[in-house]
């Protein structure tokens, strides 16, 4: 028999499905199966466990015609699991590395009827805080077993479904379900270890409990939190059925500290619903009440206690507002304190600077201009990318809309003839910052422009990801330093919308950058060109490279390492030129990141040619015969031309553990992978290149990253957002 059965239920999990299963399914420890519950989720978290069941044979996906809710969804779950335990997992946490093993010895060695392990709350700015555990056991009981009532304090422990696997004949045994509705928790957990007779305590902490910044329940204000009240009547009408004697005083307190909890989320409770709350608890308290008593707590929570069984609101109320105003008035002290600046800081450039911030915040006063659009794109490194695709999209779709360009003083040659522009940093940039009614990026504009009533914000972004971005690299702090994540999420939060171009970019996406924005996921604007590129389109591009149409042209394109400023893989150009043989050419391009390192495009010599200026490097694509590159999103772009993709990653190992990797780049590449620069040249000189293994990989990696680059994703960002079309 399988050992422990995992039941996954995904809704809107997206962003966090993959991260959960592998946590699951890479644990040194194989016998156990995951049943993956889509819950009729409208994201692509169905799609992800169909995946992972096709090649992992423990993976049991389960798709729901209808939305039934995270109660029901595990009881499904539960229906098909043939574990002899099983563990609840949520879809947006994840296990602990090496936790199952330990998990696997308690459980043989005390067969018990549910093991509690211990957890953390991981919030979404890399923070943790630890659980209740070494609180109610000081003494952790080690490798005994026990009922509630000896251990009655167990209650305190957080009455989830996911910190706690649970022997699935006792849950057949005693009809042990989840209930509809929110807080289904409840009416399972309290119930499961009054029923137990042998409880375990296993004190090592083996699931991330993840605090995510949007989308969680706890953070969705409405009437649905008054559904606590029903799962609570439903613990106490088990406790009745049952005849639990001696610890209906613990249940009780704990049903007022849960309420008393809900009720302070102002996160959850909306004002005019607070009082009809407080009435309900007052009701609760009166109803379940046990007749010895029960032991109310100490201090303020006590006062708290005391005011719910006098059912008096209006003094409950006016002491927590006291307590608000008290801590509002603490954090104004201390950010003035904070915000002291030495007059040895007012220089020139700091009285600029305050100058055009009174400038901005003023214009930002005016009215919105309804029909201007601004653009910028990789801080204002001139005209490219999703934006330039965009603009060129709306002049045709939408002429109404003007669109004005952010440059840099020295990128001003670089934009092409009739193109509206403002420098950075002058008085016209700021106004039109302040201004417009469309801001359009492929990273974020500065910290100073505020997120104005009206205004639309398109985030493009400039690649899929292979290396992690956003909140994730807090877990890679090597690749992280001078990271500002708060001011990152300031940021994120002016989106309206951000475009992707494949399902994988939007899951990570969602995770690495959490928001309220609306996500189109539309395929890349900058890949319509190469969806639509003509034979002629890629012959003028080799003539003004000047490259010959007879030549064999490679395209090198490494990515940018923030870990190791600097460094360069190892590539010899002159011997991948004897490699690609007299017709070779060779096209060299850094990372934007190093565009002042390197000289002007200028003309080829000795068959390689240094294009790391080249503006537009859609015309490398189009002009390349094979690319290679690294860890870059490159190759998702270049897929596009279903031509050949070279991986050569020589620093993967190292590269994965300091940068952090969404994905297996050399277990699921585009193409033929060199680990080192030999085996670089083998790859060409065997014809490994373009052979039978390199095309079936390139064909499987277009099917996953490139189905939307149709060529007209650029329109369908311009009717979405500049003309409101519903798609």
């Amino acid at each position: 028999m399988t050992l422990i059965s995992f039941v996954v239920p995904a809704f809107k999990v997206q962003g966090y499905l993959r991260e959960c299963l592998d946590s699951i399914l890479d644990q040194p420890f194989g016998d156990i199966e995951v049943i993956g519950v889509d819950d009729a989720s409208p994201d692509d978290s169905g799609e992800i466990l169909a995946e992972y069941a096709l090649r992992d044979p423990r993976v049991r996906p389960v798709r729901l015609a209808e939305n039934a809710g995270l109660g029901p969804a595990r009881n499904i779950g539960l229906d098909r699991a043939v574990g002899e335990y099983v563990w609840f997992v949520d879809g947006d946490d994840w296990l602990v590395p090496g936790c199952l093993p330990h998990v696997a010895d308690r459980l043989r060695d005390t067969a018990p009827d549910v093991l509690l392990v211990d957890h953390v709350r991981a919030h979404w700015n890399n923070i943790g805080t630890r659980s209740a555990m070494r609180d109610v056991f000081p003494v952790p009981p080690g490798a005994t077993t026990f009922a509630l009532r000896d251990r009655p304090e167990t209650l305190k422990l957080l009455h989830t479904a996911w910190n706690r696997v649970v022997r699935r004949e006792f849950l057949l045994e005693h009809g042990l379900r989840f209930e509809p509705g929110w807080y289904e928790d409840v009416s399972f957990s309290y119930p499961a270890l009054m029923a137990a007779g042998r409880i375990g305590v296993l004190d090592r902490i083996c699931l991330n409990y993840r605090q995510r910044r949007t989308g969680a329940i706890t953070k969705t204000r409405g009437d649905r939190h008054f559904e606590v009240f029903a799962q609570w009547h439903r613990v106490f009408g088990l406790m009745d059925r049952w005849q639990v004697t001696g610890l209906r005083p613990a249940v009780f307190e704990r049903m007022i500290w849960h309420y008393l909890t809900v009720l302070g989320n102002g996160a959850r409770i909306a004002p005019e619903l607070r009082a009809p709350f407080f009435a309900q608890m007052h009701a609760d308290y009166v109803r379940f009440l046990p007749p010895e008593g029960y032991p109310v707590p100490p201090g303020p929570e006590g006062l708290k206690h005391r005011l719910v069984a006098a059912g008096r609101w209006r003094t409950f109320s006016a002491l927590r507002e006291a307590h608000q105003a008290g801590e509002t008035a603490r954090r104004t002290a201390r950010r003035a304190r904070r915000q002291v600046t030495p007059v040895v800081r007012r220089t020139a450039r700091r009285a600029r600077d305050l100058a055009f911030g009174e400038y901005y915040r003023a214009e930002s006063h005016r009215p919105i201009d309804p029909t201007l659009a601004v653009y910028a794109a990789y801080w204002y490194r001139g005209y490219s990318c999703n934006p330039a695709a965009i603009y060129e999209a709306a002049r045709r779709l939408a002429p109404q809309v003007r669109g004005v360009w952010i440059v840099r003083r020295d990128r001003v040659a670089t934009l092409p003839p009739g193109v509206e522009y403002v420098v950075a940093g002058t008085r016209e940039y700021h106004r039109v910052l302040a201004r417009a009614r469309w801001l359009v990026n492929n990273v974020n504009f500065p910290d100073f422009v505020r997120k104005r009533p009206g205004s639309v914000h398109v985030q493009t972004h400039h690649g899929t990801p292979v290396k992690v971005m956003g909140l994730d690299q807090q877990r890679y702090p090597v690749g992280a330093t001078g990271m500002d994540f708060a001011g990152l999420l300031r940021r994120v939060d002016r989106w309206d919308y951000s475009i992707t171009s494949n399902s994988f970019s939007t899951q990570m996406w969602e995770r690495a950058y959490p928001a309220d924005y609306t996500t189109l996921e539309v395929g890349y604007p900058r890949n319509d060109r190469l969806a639509l590129a003509t034979a002629e389109d890629r012959g003028q591009v080799r003539a003004a490279l000047g490259i010959a149409p007879d030549e064999y042209v490679m395209l090198y394109a490494p990515t940018h390492r923030e870990h190791l400023p600097g460094w360069r893989p190892p590539f010899d150009p002159d011997r991948m030129l004897d490699v690609l043989g007299p017709r070779g050419r060779l096209l060299m391009r850094s990372h934007y990141f190093h565009d002042r390192e390197r000289h002007p495009r200028g003309p080829a010599s000795d068959g390689v040619l240094d294009v790391s200026a080249y503006d537009r490097v859609e015309d490398l694509y189009l002009a390349a015969d094979v690319l290679v590159t690294d860890y870059s999103s490159a190759m998702f772009d270049y897929a596009v031309l279903d031509r050949p993709i070279v991986v050569y990653a020589p620093d993967w190992d190292a590269y994965r553990v300091a940068r952090g990797v969404y994905f297996d780049l050399p277990a699921e590449p585009p193409g033929a992978v060199a680990r080192d620069f030999p085996g670089l040249l083998d790859v060409f000189r065997s014809g490994a290149v373009d052979d039978e293994a390199a095309g079936r990989a390139r064909t499987a990696f277009r099917a996953r990253f490139c189905a939307l680059d149709d060529g007209h994703a650029a329109e369908r960002v311009v009717r979405r957002v500049f003309l409101g079309e519903t798609p």
